[in-house]
């Protein structure tokens, strides 16, 4: 979720499905944002790399490839602009991905105007509803990573929040799964995530993003040893396989570490 918004009028609603936010999009400087609606920021996309992740918060919800770098099913609840989602789709062959959208209009915006593909063997883009996926028994054990982006168009904090919610991601995951998510909104929703997710999992760490209010978390089914000479090293293969900052994620883990011990 991007705090600022658009430095432009947003677009017309032209995915406008009824019963939900419509679907709306400006440009500025090379890139598409996406809206619902309002002129909240729920994605970007540079239109020259349509298959690159733009915003910082997002890039960071790639921070679980320092601890599952091979994973065979990537889950993602909220498609927002499909950014996640492409780029796990076309940078990880080895992996099937799944994302999990209730509102038809993204879904129809990301196919028209945000280059998301087609589904095919790998890619299964399912209208329905989060919380319906992760409590389906016949999702348990079965997720790698899941990615958890799930916000409204007034973008107060995480429409889903709950124990009773992060304990049905958790039930998703295999035994080394992790999940990734992202906190905004609200300061008490903060707070309110982190005791719901320490309640369930086994770990939980968290890094703010560098320019902006999102914090990026990560949960793990189970506790990983933290070797930080492994990490960076990992760190350097993301950046040159990926182009992906992940030094700056071990700099933060670190730095999450050093703050609790304090």
């Amino acid at each position: 979720m991007q705090t600022t918004t658009a430095p432009a009028h947003y677009g017309t609603a032209a995915f406008a499905y009824p019963g939900h936010p419509p679907a709306t999009v400006t440009e500025h400087r090379g890139i598409r944002y996406l809206h619902l609606g309002t002129p909240w920021v729920q994605g970007a996309m540079r239109l020259a790399k349509p298959e690159a992740i733009e915003l910082e918060y997002v890039q960071m919800m790639m921070m679980w490839m320092l601890f599952a770098p091979q994973p065979r099913h990537i889950v993602q609840l909220g498609l927002g602009s499909a950014a996640l989602t492409k780029f796990c789709y076309h940078r990880l062959p080895q992996a099937r991905v799944t994302a999990i959208e209730l509102n038809p209009n993204v879904i129809a915006i990301c196919a028209a105007q945000f280059a998301l593909p087609d589904n095919d063997a790998r890619l299964a883009v399912r209208e329905m509803n989060a919380l319906d996926f992760v409590r389906d028994a016949a999702n348990r054990d079965s997720v790698d990573v899941l990615q958890v982006d799930l916000y409204d168009e007034e973008a107060r904090g995480p429409v889903l929040d709950t124990p009773e919610f992060y304990q049905a991601c958790h039930d998703c995951l295999t035994a080394d799964g992790v999940m990734v998510t992202n906190v905004f909104g609200e300061f008490a929703n903060y707070d309110k995530n982190l005791q719901a997710m320490e309640l369930v999992f086994d770990a939980v760490v968290w890094v703010p993003e560098a320019n902006d209010e999102n914090i990026v978390v990560i949960a793990f089914k189970n506790s990983p040893v933290l070797d930080f000479s492994l990490l960076y090293e990992r760190a350097g293969a993301i950046k040159s396989q990926m182009n992906l900052p992940a030094k700056s994620w071990v700099n933060g883990l670190k730095a999450w570490m050093l703050d609790q011990q304090e």
